[in-house]
């Protein structure tokens, strides 16, 4: 089988997470500036078998578009095209960042780890994979 993908797609930074090749665990693989995201994904399928590449969809509490999703939509066209062999999904992001944040304070982290910006976008980009692949087995 193959990996996927999840992606936290940010301004800045993206965070991406991958599964193991038998998808049963989402496992955080980078944070990266959003400007070398394509570079970086180019050279990942280049070494590995990539099923689906999943990025989260930035919403609303009330299921309307984030501000950036405009940005997101153009990413995920800029995916299609570069990798036409690939399937390309969105899942909604809400709370994934909450919830990576909760995450990183119930591990015990120290106060300057827990600051880390990047880890929030890795471990959210988890939180999108690990739903995505839930979302397949019900």
């Amino acid at each position: 089988m193959a990996r996927l993908i999840g992606i936290d797609y940010g301004t800045k930074r993206t965070g991406i997470a991958v599964s193991d090749p038998l998808q049963i665990i989402a496992s955080g693989l980078d944070t990266i500036a959003t400007s070398e995201v394509i570079d970086f994904l180019e050279k990942y399928i280049a070494e590995e078998e990539v099923e689906c590449i999943v990025v989260g969809e930035p919403l609303h509490e009330d299921g309307s578009p984030a501000q950036i999703a405009h940005l997101v939509v153009g990413f995920v066209r800029t995916l299609q095209k570069k990798f036409p062999d690939i399937e390309i999904a969105t899942i909604d992001e809400r709370y994934t960042s909450v919830e990576a944040k909760e995450i990183i304070l119930k591990s015990g982290a120290k106060k300057k780890k827990r600051q880390e910006k990047g880890l929030v976008d890795k471990i959210s980009a988890v939180l999108i994979l690990q739903q995505f692949m839930e979302s397949r087995t019900k």
